[in-house]
């Protein structure tokens, strides 16, 4: 982002995870809890971005090596004879989804779990930081009524 800039820039999605990365804008005068909730946004983004880079790379590969091996059993190529990339039935394919859903599913419950438990700490802090600002404007408020 350009220097004078002052807000938050988002990129393109992140060509294994499919999330846009974020980068956060620090302002010169951030207090420490303004810190504290950048650093927690931070951490978040990151956990997402491995999170869903790893799951992507598994159901890209489990993907390839299911349609491979039902291709195979029908006696078909990866490729046809026009050099297409062969494919699979929607039904077939739903089978593939539905068991590699409930394959994972221990590992959505934990990112589920995870998710909420940063976003819940995330919230918490930005109404902490809306709160210290709210304040300090009605400070600031009081104080140039009184000059």
């Amino acid at each position: 982002p350009p220097a004078h800039s002052h807000c938050d820039w988002i990129g393109p999605p992140d060509k294994h995870s499919n999330l846009r990365p974020v980068i956060f804008y620090v302002s010169p005068e951030e207090s420490a809890l303004e810190r504290r909730l950048r650093e927690a946004r931070q951490e978040a983004q990151a956990s997402n971005q491995r999170f869903w880079a790893r799951h992507n790379r598994a159901f890209r590969q489990e993907k390839e090596e299911f349609i491979y091996s039902r291709l195979k059993a029908k006696g078909l190529e990866m490729r046809d004879e026009s050099g297409q990339k062969a494919t699979l039935n929607a039904e077939e394919m739903a089978d593939f989804y539905k068991d590699f859903l409930s394959k994972n599913l221990k590992k959505h419950l934990q990112y589920n779990r995870d998710w909420y438990k940063r976003n819940f700490r995330i919230t918490f802090l930005m109404g902490q930081v809306a709160l210290v600002r709210a304040l300090r404007w009605l400070r600031r408020r009081k104080n140039n009524v009184e000059q």
